[in-house]
């Protein structure tokens, strides 16, 4: 399902922990400098508040990807994980460590949630870095029978985007618009086929003197009526 609002960067990650629903945060927007004027915050911050309450008993864990160092995959890394993991040696398992550590949030997760701002017609770079470093073979993927296989079953993903543009269906920008169909396919590859995507745009126009809360409203009612149901 998809809702577009006219169109920045949140992941949160519901899990089940001790029997409790545990939420874990991901912010991918802009340092926090900028927070000030960040879209995707101010709905991250909406949605999580709204999460808590829906959620007594659970708990939110905030991970900011500007503040994780996340290297690019490299060959070492690629070596590393097509090796059974019963042959690896230290130095593939220490390749490997933050690519482990971040699977198992994904694993353990019942809920996804992003929060993604485009970044010139794309996702945030540190949200490409965090997808190669889940994106492994055995772990969320598979080629069993040479047909590919996600393995990351049984999860639902929501998506909340902010852009700058309007690149909604229809519209003569719609073609530039590479973050949707991206993390759709994406995640589908990886199993993870229940997706809403949630779209706040033409942010711009707030750099144009709109009234920040007039844009908002509209965007926050959708986020934390969706955040009520997930």
């Amino acid at each position: 399902m998809s809702i577009y609002l006219n169109r920045q960067c949140l992941l949160t990650i519901s899990c089940r922990i001790g029997g409790f629903t545990s939420c874990l945060h991901f912010f991918t927007s802009t340092p926090a400098r900028l927070y000030g004027r960040s879209v995707s915050r101010q709905l991250t911050d909406a949605f999580v508040t709204q999460w808590k309450s829906s959620h007594p008993d659970g708990t939110v864990v905030d991970r900011d990807l500007n503040a994780t160092p996340i290297p690019p995959v490299t060959a070492e890394w690629v070596g590393a994980a097509y090796t059974p993991e019963e042959a690896r040696t230290p130095q593939q398992s220490e390749v490997l460590a933050l690519s482990d550590t971040l699977l198992a949030e994904l694993e353990q997760a019942d809920e996804y949630v992003f929060g993604v701002p485009m970044h010139n017609f794309g996702v945030p770079s540190v949200l490409k870095l965090w997808i190669d470093q889940i994106a492994r073979v055995g772990r969320t993927f598979s080629y069993a029978d040479g047909t590919p296989k996600g393995l990351l079953t049984s999860k639902k993903a929501t998506f909340i985007i902010a852009t700058g543009g309007i690149y909604d269906p229809q519209t003569q920008m719609a073609s530039f618009n590479f973050v949707e169909p991206y993390l759709r396919s994406v995640f589908g590859f990886l199993g993870v086929t229940d997706a809403t995507f949630l779209t706040a745009g033409g942010t711009a126009a707030l750099n144009s003197g709109q009234d920040r809360d007039a844009f908002l409203a509209p965007h926050l009612q959708v986020v934390q009526s969706h955040a009520q149901t997930v």
